[in-house]
């Protein structure tokens, strides 16, 4: 294991962008050597001082650097990452992996090839209120009926923000990526086939993209999911954030704290409480085991998992983890919210 400091260049500086470039900043593990953003952005003081580029080629070229963070639109994930490990870089790049199926398994194979590290942002992986989720739902066995969403009312540089996002992305794949992972750790089967629906609810996206959609998955052992993601001023607070999943044997379900906001990034992520139910009822038709709620009172904030992330991306440089099966579950989980997708516009369902 090597002690060196390994050299980062972060392009695009964004929400994550900004979050992930103080993870490198906070980590010894790192050396900044360059900052990318395609606009003016106002830092915060402690990356000030950091050599600025005002391009991804320019930045690369200058700063041979030993990792890419990539945090910008998701059509130029897959470009920039290829050129990165072609100038002997690794790669993390923030979800989704790539705007199609074809350009992240390009990504994939060129990590392969050049045996780079490549690093997905799947921040719920690194989340230990998540984890134990999983393994809750996993514990009581399947098949599994899997509801999730987050819904985001946004205003003012928030929706500015999605309407840039959604030059390229739809809410079902940017953030359905995410949700669409935890349902593929929880059940073990294959995906069978994806629907999706879609609605645009505003005239200030182009005509083809809509900024509220929903998709349902099924899996080869009966399972099926549900994901639901949209953005903008007139989206609604009710039920904003549902994470629950049924199972034959009960359910487990995180709770939010009353008067959570969809528009606070720290709900995103935060749990608040697991509830666990078990449906066993005993010879009067009563519960047999009362309802156990876990409090997640102190699990890390939005920051914090960014820099527990990274961390996890110094670990994989360092002790040369295999990704494989990282990579591999990233790109399933693509292909399933980009079948979504289709399905919202071609109206039809998806066999995958």
């Amino acid at each position: 294991m090597s002690s060196d400091k390994i050299r980062v260049f972060v392009v695009g500086l964004g929400n994550m962008g900004l979050s992930h470039a103080q993870a490198y900043h906070a980590n010894p593990g790192f050396e900044i050597v360059g900052l990318a953003n395609r606009s003016a952005v106002k830092l915060p003081p402690a990356l000030q001082s950091y050599a600025r580029f005002a391009t991804f080629e320019e930045g690369l070229a200058k700063t041979r650097p030993d990792l890419v963070s990539i945090n910008t639109l998701t059509d130029s994930h897959a470009d920039y990452a290829i050129r990165a490990m072609e100038a002997g870089a690794h790669a993390f790049i923030e979800k989704p992996l790539a705007a199609t199926a074809e350009d992240a398994e390009r990504v994939v194979a060129t990590a392969k090839r050049l045996k780079r590290k490549l690093v997905i942002g799947y921040i719920l992986r690194h989340h230990p209120s998540w984890i134990e989720f999983i393994r809750i739902a996993r514990e009581m066995g399947g098949p599994y009926v899997m509801r999730m969403n987050l819904n985001q009312q946004s205003h003012a540089g928030q929706w500015a923000t999605h309407k840039r996002l959604m030059q390229s992305t739809s809410p079902i794949v940017d953030c359905g990526v995410h949700y669409v992972d935890v349902m593929c750790q929880i059940c073990d089967a294959k995906p069978r086939q994806v629907r999706g629906m879609g609605v645009r609810l505003t005239d200030e996206v182009a005509s083809d993209m809509y900024n509220y959609g929903h998709l349902q998955v099924t899996f080869e052992d009966g399972s099926v999911g549900w994901y639901e993601a949209a953005w903008g001023p007139m989206i609604s607070e009710t039920a904003f954030f549902v994470k629950d999943v049924m199972t034959p044997k009960g359910c487990v379900s995180i709770v939010m704290k009353e008067g959570a906001k969809s528009s606070d990034m720290e709900t995103h992520t935060k749990t608040s409480t697991i509830r666990t139910h078990w449906a066993q009822l005993d010879q009067n038709g009563q519960y047999v085991r009362p309802d156990r709620d876990t409090s997640m009172a102190d699990e890390p904030g939005h920051q914090a998992l960014c820099d527990r992330e990274q961390a996890y991306v110094l670990k994989a440089i360092r002790e040369d983890l295999d990704l494989s099966q990282h990579m591999a579950d990233g790109v399933n989980s693509l292909k399933i919210v980009l079948a979504a997708d289709r399905s919202v516009r071609e109206g039809r369902a998806i066999d995958l």
